[in-house]
């Protein structure tokens, strides 16, 4: 066999290899934020508060200088002691909560801020307390992960808002084959669900309506090519390396012989 006929299945072997094994996502397909320029100043004007829905479990303590008078309000659960566990409120199917002396409260809709101003109203138009101090928390905050991160699941929220950026935090960061470029997040609102997808390799995903995400939210990244190449093909990749391997010990062995 003539030298140049071996050297050509060679360079074929060897593409054959270099192909299968640079199969990595590129620079452009991982890095975040990538049209952010040097020392470019981007201000945060989003004022975005999450706002409570149908479902939400939150907890409400009312205090003032005297104690005795907030009794009524600061109801616990029976816990066979002195002491006891507040009693949480469910938001319900029309949007209220049931609490104790002032009845039926509309909560769906507001902030948690605008929920303490509500409860501060209706002391006051009762003639019931004076300056109360309102303590108000939504205790099922909570945002899931899932798809290509490195630590999915279902993370509790302890403020009053999060981003994107922090939930992925949490689960660890996406993983080599996740896709930057199209992650998608489902949000239910009293039934009517959405569906947005957001960039994190362009800066513009700070202006995203869905950048901060609201209790309850869903974020999926799903896999990229190489990621569902590899699941789908890993067969056919190990047979290819199989042949590529023949292919270039016989080619040596013919070499070796000439």
């Amino acid at each position: 066999m003539d030298r140049p006929l071996i050297r050509s299945k060679m360079i074929i072997a060897t593409m054959i290899i270099g192909m299968l094994l640079t199969s990595c996502a590129s620079k452009q397909d991982i890095v975040y934020f990538q049209n952010a320029k040097s020392f470019e100043t981007i201000v945060d004007t989003d004022t975005f508060t999450a706002k409570l829905k149908v479902g939400d479990v939150v907890s409400v303590y009312v205090s003032t200088l005297d104690q005795t008078v907030t009794k009524p309000y600061n109801l616990v659960k029976s816990s066979g002691g002195e002491g006891g566990e507040l009693i949480d409120y469910l938001i319900d199917i029309e949007g209220n909560i049931d609490y104790p002396v002032l009845g039926k409260i509309k909560l769906l809709g507001l902030t948690v801020e605008e929920a303490k101003a509500l409860f501060k109203k209706k002391f006051a138009e009762g003639d019931l307390l004076k300056d109360p101090v309102i303590i108000f928390r939504v205790l099922n905050f909570r945002v899931t992960v899932a798809g290509e991160v490195n630590s999915p699941g279902v993370y509790p929220v302890s403020g009053e808002r999060i981003s994107i950026l922090e939930a992925l935090g949490m689960a660890g960061d996406l993983t080599i084959k996740g896709r930057r470029d199209n992650i998608l997040v489902v949000r239910d609102f009293n039934g009517t669900k959405t569906y947005t997808r957001i960039d994190l390799t362009n800066k513009e995903v700070f202006n995203s309506p869905v950048y901060y995400l609201t209790q309850n939210d869903y974020v999926y990244v799903e896999p990229n090519n190489s990621a569902i190449s590899g699941a789908s093909g890993d067969a056919r990749i190990g047979t290819l390396i199989t042949i590529t391997s023949f292919l270039i010990t016989t080619t040596l062995l013919l070499i070796t012989r000439n």
